[in-house]
């Protein structure tokens, strides 16, 4: 791996990140001379409470922080530790700061696949908060109570969060590619009392239907109430027993009020992709998410009041509450909902251009897409405002990170980061003042002790492990919906190593400070007992021109395990000897020999989830004869049909 970075930041760059304007307080207030990210970051794990604190202050948290800043039991002191016991705060009342700084400025621009920009000024998203909060108020919603929406990633969609927000609710949301199956495992479980949904969505040029599913669905939930309905498309009106949106914002507004909560109160129910099993309701407190996403805005993307912030993501996962969170930092958030490819590969790009986006977020598999039909946005637009640009959602290869700086920008923070819908936020990201090194995370998150732990539970440097956190943090999640005890909580990140927090990724921390992904410890291949990432594969293969994309498993046989490669191949490409050997060279010379695959089978379609991720898990459940427990939890169920009884695999 090259030592040499892709990126410095410039004297002036750092000169005026927020980074550097955090250190010079940390610095001021406990008399340090720290200089640098590394320092900085050593510090706050080690004073983690004073790191906390001081972030409170400098990002101006509105709310009662009260005297104590964590409280740790005896027994299991990371897994059941408090932050801010004493503090009282709203999410919605530290978004609605800005208003009375900026009210004629835009609080949100919404573009969809017609390109055309719909703004909503600071102003109006106050007027609408107040509107949407008093009717939640009229429909009994209260604090505690769970409000829904089954939407499209529109302004309406932040508009209602906010107002439930400010009441002290709960919000929990997905997108409208659910099926009625997906929604209600996840509603079911959450039984929210009001349903927010559109009469219908545009996706890839073509309308669908979206108020039928919904109807359905409040059918099927017991705990709805009420449902509105957002005239997205129009020429469906809501039925008599049904509220309409615009009715409700057409009313004068009362001045908005705050329902200020406990610091560890629930904010959001996010589901797991629910591959294995019915999707876990994962409960994020209000705190939380405030603290923690104001750290990663601020300090870690260098995101600023007026500055515009775009994520290429749905309301079904946790990327879009990550993007909502933007408005607290007083940047414009700049929303897409449609495909990323309608009418063309440019449809992005041009809304980066015409909205002056600072901040683009996206997937690695949306960039590798841009690569392989050898669109290049560097040629077609200008991106003069474009600082940053975030990569989350599956391993970004070293590749792509070459192809990114000469397709994209050379000027540019390129930040590949991950964590989970676990902790709605980041174990790694970027830092707006340190060097960006080729196929590396940049940084581990401020305040998390996150290292790396061989196979004896020790920490290592420069060598594959599992990826471990062995501090408490603010965005720990409260627990699971309808897990009274704790257990299915425990199990899912604690069981493993004791009071520390097991991720279940496999990774590398890098002699530079930075983290290389290698895949999901539980899709990890492991022929003659030596550990291989999936992503190693993948990174190979899926740079072949031949290839669009592709999945690897490990299969059982023989009394071990071989490794099984499926290739989605381009139009008119075959599978014959000469590509075959291709590939295995290829993945022989870039790898080793135990990557090789003992089988590669074509095939047309990949499984993934709703969020894009593979189901790598899925694939090999239907090779080895299981059933896959959740069907409903993939984008494209159907494509599993072509891995069953494959005749291949039985030599």
């Amino acid at each position: 791996m090259s030592e040499q970075p892709l990126w410095r930041p410039s004297a002036s760059r750092i000169a005026n990140a927020n980074l550097t304007d955090f250190i010079n307080e940390v610095n001021r207030q406990y008399a340090l001379s720290l200089t640098n990210y590394d320092q900085l970051y050593d510090w706050s794990v080690k004073h983690s409470e004073a790191f906390w604190e001081t972030l409170w202050t400098f990002a101006s948290v509105v709310g009662e922080r009260g005297e104590r800043v964590i409280s740790r039991p005896e027994n299991d002191p990371n897994k059941n530790s408090i932050w801010f016991p004493d503090a009282e705060v709203n999410f919605a009342e530290n978004v609605m700061q800005w208003v009375k700084d900026m009210p004629e400025k835009d609080a949100i621009v919404f573009s969809g696949e017609d390109e055309s920009a719909v703004r909503l000024l600071w102003a109006d998203l106050e007027r609408q908060v107040s509107c949407i909060a008093a009717y939640l108020k009229e429909c009994g919603v209260e604090k505690g109570d769970v409000v829904a929406g089954y939407l499209p990633n529109i302004a309406e969609t932040v508009v209602a969060m906010l107002a439930t927000s400010s009441l002290g609710a709960i919000w929990t949301s997905t997108s409208p590619d659910f099926g009625i199956d997906s929604v209600l495992d996840r509603f079911g479980q959450t039984q929210p009392k009001v349903l927010f949904t559109t009469d219908a969505y545009h996706y890839n040029g073509k309308t669908h239907d979206n108020l039928t599913k919904a109807r359905a669905v409040r059918e099927g939930v017991e705990n709805i109430t009420h449902m509105v309905v957002i005239p997205y498309v129009g020429g469906t009106a809501p039925n008599s027993d049904e509220t309409c949106w615009k009715a409700i914002v057409s009313k004068p507004a009362e001045p908005l009020t705050f329902t200020r909560v406990g610091f560890n109160d629930p904010m959001y129910v996010l589901y797991s992709s629910g591959t294995t099993g019915k999707p876990k309701c994962i409960i994020h407190s209000v705190g939380g998410m405030l603290l923690n996403h104001l750290k990663e805005h601020q300090l870690h993307s260098d995101v600023k009041c007026g500055d515009k912030v775009f994520y290429f993501t749905t309301c079904g996962w946790m990327m879009w509450n990550w993007l909502a969170s933007g408005l607290l930092s007083g940047a414009t958030l700049v929303l897409f909902d449609g495909s990323p490819f309608y009418p063309d590969a440019g449809v992005l790009w041009r809304l980066t251009d015409a909205q002056k986006v600072t901040l683009f977020g996206t997937s690695a598999k949306y960039l590798e897409a841009l690569e392989k039909q050898e669109y290049s946005p560097m040629d077609e637009h200008s991106l003069s405002s474009l600082r940053a640009l975030c990569s989350t959602g599956s391993v970004l290869a070293p590749e792509q990170f070459d192809w990114v700086y000469s397709h994209i920008k050379q000027d540019l923070q390129l930040s590949s980061i991950a964590g989970g819908t676990d902790i709605c936020g980041c174990f790694v990201l970027g830092s707006p003042i340190s060097p960006v090194y080729r196929g590396q995370s940049q940084v581990r998150g401020l305040g998390l002790d996150v290292e790396v732990f061989n196979n004896e539970g020790n920490p290592v440097q420069g060598e594959k492990g599992e990826l471990v956190c062995c501090n408490s943090f603010p965005n720990q999640p409260v627990g699971f919906w309808n897990d009274n005890d704790g257990t299915r909580y425990h199990k899912a990140y604690w069981d493993k190593i004791e009071d520390t927090w097991f991720h279940g990724d496999y990774v590398e921390l890098t002699h530079e400070g930075g983290m290389v992904f290698f895949g999901r410890s539980d899709a990890i291949l492991n022929p003659g007992g030596v550990r291989i990432g999936t992503a190693e594969i993948y990174r190979h293969v899926n740079q072949l021109d031949e290839v669009l994309d592709s999945v690897v498993i490990g299969q059982d046989w023989m009394k071990d395990v071989r490794v099984v490669l499926f290739v989605k191949l381009k139009p008119g490409v075959d599978l014959n000897d000469n590509l075959e050997r291709k590939i295995r060279s290829t993945i022989r010379t870039s790898c080793t020999p135990r990557h090789v695959p003992a089988k590669i089978i074509p095939i047309t379609d990949i499984p993934r989830t709703k969020s894009g991720k593979l189901a790598e898990l899925a694939v090999r459940d239907v090779v080895h004869g299981r059933a896959v427990a959740q069907l409903s939890a993939l984008d494209n169920p159907e494509s599993l049909e072509q891995y069953k009884e494959r005749p291949e695999l039985q030599e």
